[in-house]
């Protein structure tokens, strides 16, 4: 009797073995499966995403910088934003590319300079403001116009002096001419953490404001000399291109910033204005094309392109490599 009862409980235990692997095996195969139809859903977006891509590059026209123009007489836009600097969307090449283009343009008729920055390099500030005044002496009949949309301050200010007037929003602000240089100190805190500054040098000053050691007055004075040459040049060109319009105000050139509403008593700028306004009203053309300078569209488009590819691809990895486990 006993033998018969363990024999029957071994024959339940070994159908119920029997079913847990079969449902295992059922499951597991679903999850392959659907691993599998994942991959080559990747795979067929990915040819997708190039036959795409062919027909674009067949039906693409062969120069694109004639879709931002017109044939008939227009204001002609470039776009200031950002920070300023040379490997930025507002650097001096990108700017003056834009600028170029624009009053060179034969139904040019107006060129507004469209200002949004907190400034930058006053380097790059310098190259945009030369151009100006170059291209203002090439191109006389041909004015050229500032408008300050949110901020226009140090370097963007810089730039905006060399036009021939300048617009702003009430709310917009404006001015901080001056000059700065960041830095900081953790002489205190490395002693705190028993670190022990090692600093090589051939040239006595060649460290020279090390954030890692005590700062000398002499090294101080030096830097404060070459800020202030540097603010003095950055005066001058204001006062170049402003003239006259500048007010008698001791906290001009203090670095300061003010509304465009206080701007204008200041002579900092000449009215109240947008870019719209501009071109409808003082330049008499309504039409406005914009000569910003873009990003490459192939790069544009190889960078979307790869992104995309990547991504797929990423995910056609990870989906083998979880059938794999």
């Amino acid at each position: 009797m006993f033998n018969k009862d363990a024999n029957s409980s071994k024959a339940a235990s070994s159908d119920d073995s029997w079913h847990r692997d079969l449902v295992n095996r059922l499951a597991f195969a679903a999850v392959d499966e659907q691993r599998r139809s994942r991959r080559w859903s990747v795979f067929f977006k990915c040819l997708l995403a190039l036959y795409l891509l062919a027909l674009l590059i067949l039906y693409m026209p062969t120069d694109w910088s004639d879709l931002s123009r017109t044939s008939v007489k227009h204001t002609a836009l470039v776009d200031l934003k950002g920070v300023i600097s040379d490997s930025s969307e507002a650097s001096a090449d990108n700017i003056i590319t834009g600028l170029r283009d624009a009053f060179e343009d034969e139904n040019t008729a107006g060129v507004i300079l469209r200002a949004n920055s907190p400034g930058g390099s006053p380097v790059q500030s310098a190259y945009i403001y030369d151009e100006i005044k170059r291209l203002r002496e090439l191109y006389p009949d041909t004015p050229f116009y500032a408008v300050v949309t949110d901020v226009c301050a140090s370097g963007c200010y810089y730039v905006v002096s060399a036009a021939d007037d300048i617009y702003v929003n009430n709310s917009s602000i404006v001015g901080s001419i001056g000059v700065r240089m960041d830095s900081f100190g953790f002489v205190d805190t490395i002693k705190m953490l028993g670190v022990e500054r090692r600093l090589y040098t051939a040239g006595e000053s060649k460290g020279f404001l090390d954030p890692f050691t005590p700062s000398k007055p002499a090294d101080v004075a030096h830097v404060k000399l070459l800020l202030e040459s540097i603010h003095e040049q950055f005066i001058s060109a204001v006062k170049s291109g402003r003239g006259e319009r500048l007010k008698d105000n001791q906290k001009l050139f203090t670095g300061l910033v003010w509304t465009g509403e206080e701007s204008l008593p200041m002579g900092l700028a000449d009215k109240v204005g947008s870019s719209g306004y501009v071109a409808r009203e003082v330049i008499g053309e309504e039409e406005i094309v914009d000569f910003t300078e873009k990003q490459d569209l192939w790069e544009k488009l190889g960078d979307r392109i790869f992104v995309a590819m990547a991504k797929g691809m990423s995910e056609l990895f990870a989906s083998g490599a979880s059938s794999l486990r």
